[in-house]
């Protein structure tokens, strides 16, 4: 399983999205093409969810981040009524990931492994593509499908690249 070779052009990697076993074999095999890969806590830290981002980000080298900080932001308001993480943090993750030649990787995965009858399934992958559009204007978006198990990683079909906020930049999402 390899993931798509445009993915090497990037120092950073934060992965977002879809959870199980293709998102593994994605992060297993982003350590395979030379990044860092770090694997942050599912809870957030308590005062400043974006802290542990911040610092990772701060450091040197090629890095891929399996992070949560989105899926707080999807999930709070599906489980909660609220996300414990605010746009604004968001959008200054997206910009720092940006700024360290980086891009978010929002997983998505196949209908297949939907199960039938699954509302908050639905309503997260509704939220993220909502998520993943708005951070789109700040950051290199690519959406992968980690789909099936035994399937190879994909990019979806083709659809028009969108430029975003910096008119050099070409946001694929």
């Amino acid at each position: 399983m390899k993931p798509p070779s445009s993915l090497t052009q990037y120092r950073t990697l934060v992965v977002e999205g879809h959870q199980g076993p293709g998102r593994t074999r994605l992060v297993a095999e982003l350590a395979h093409l030379g990044f860092e890969v770090r694997h942050l806590p599912p809870f957030l830290h308590h005062l400043d969810p974006a802290l542990p981002y911040r610092e990772l980000l701060a450091g040197p080298g090629r890095l891929a981040v399996d992070g949560h900080l989105l899926a707080e932001l999807v999930h709070g308001p599906l489980r909660r009524g609220r996300s414990r993480v605010t746009w604004i943090q968001a959008l200054d993750l997206a910009e720092a990931v940006a700024e360290r030649d980086g891009a978010m990787l929002h997983l998505t995965a196949t209908q297949h492994t939907a199960r039938p009858h699954d509302t908050e399934a639905a309503e997260a992958a509704t939220a993220y593509a909502r998520a993943f559009r708005t951070l789109a204007q700040h950051v290199p978006v690519v959406t992968l499908d980690v789909g099936e198990p035994g399937r190879p990683i994909r990019a979806p079909a083709a659809r028009p690249s969108q430029l975003g906020r910096n008119p050099g930049q070409l946001t694929i999402g």
